[in-house]
């Protein structure tokens, strides 16, 4: 019979008590303020900043009442699909960019984060005030570079993936990318150009790219920027017609399945005509038999 040290009912309890507490404060963390400012809206917005995608939030409970504000963080989806005339305007403004609904965003934590918006409103800097970019004009460099960071062929510093695993853009071949996200040639004045677009990329709020790139950031000087510059380079070309890309696709298509066909037809071709042979002679045999 296996006998139990003395202690074990008191370690399994401290276990107990240790995962407990583990549980409560990652609960804790995930509806601090800060860390849902920093996760779900720097991307889109800063506090005393200027306009990115989204509006300055500095002062913002006085230009709207706080219970209207904590619905529409709530759910922004709910308040725009109501018609709600402030909503509609706010996302006119965003050139058509919508607020997403945040994961496991309440009431509760709307409210937490006005509070917190409202304290950094009243400092002489918010530690949200965004992030300092050089103005530097752009060189054709600095367009090869983005280019080559698109397309993978340089490989980004910290690991992550390619943009063209998932996103795709005019002028990079007939096949074009990814399509698991946005098509991205007019994503620099979408994001409303420079600033905007550099502030997501540091901290990009979708799901998917903050699983992929919150453990591997992109460099602000080294990709960041190049990958500003390709953007602003092709926003600026005219546009693709979908008709040709849409036709090469087809085609090609059609080119790679005839030589499946053709390559299993090599194959195949003499084991077919082996059982059709064997079949021909016992067909005979029996016709002899008789």
């Amino acid at each position: 019979m296996r006998v139990e040290p003395v202690d074990a009912p008191v370690r399994r309890a401290a276990l107990v008590v240790s995962l407990l507490a583990l549980a409560v404060g990652s609960a804790v963390l995930a509806q601090d303020p800060v860390t849902d400012f920093k996760t779900n809206c720097v991307s889109c917005h800063t506090i005393g900043g200027g306009r990115l995608v989204g509006p300055d939030l500095k002062n913002v409970v006085e230009r709207k009442d706080r219970a209207w504000l904590s619905r529409f963080v709530a759910d922004p989806a709910a308040v725009l699909a109501s018609g709600d005339a402030y909503a509609l305007k706010l996302r006119s403004e965003a050139r058509g960019v919508v607020m997403p609904n945040l994961p496991g965003m309440s009431l509760d934590r709307a409210k937490a984060l006005l509070d917190m918006i409202e304290e950094e409103s009243v400092l002489e800097k918010s530690q949200f005030a965004g992030m300092q970019l050089s103005d530097r004009p752009f060189t054709a460099e600095d367009v090869r570079r983005g280019r080559e960071i698109f397309l993978g062929i340089r490989r980004l510093g910290n690991g992550g993936p390619a943009c063209v695993s998932c996103h795709s853009v005019k002028g990079i071949g007939v096949l074009a990318g990814g399509g698991l996200a946005p098509e991205l040639s007019q994503v620099f004045e979408r994001l409303n150009g420079r600033k905007g677009l550099a502030t997501w990329l540091s901290a990009p709020a979708t799901v998917t790219m903050q699983a992929v790139f919150a453990p591997r950031p992109l460099d602000l000087d080294q990709e960041i920027l190049p990958l500003l510059a390709y953007f602003a380079a092709i926003a600026q070309d005219p546009p693709e017609s979908s008709q040709a890309s849409t036709l090469i696709f087809v085609l090609l298509g059609l080119a790679g399945s005839a030589a499946v066909l053709m390559i299993f037809d090599v194959l195949w071709r003499n084991r077919f005509r082996g059982v059709r042979k064997e079949l021909v002679a016992e067909s005979a045999e029996r016709a002899e038999a008789r």
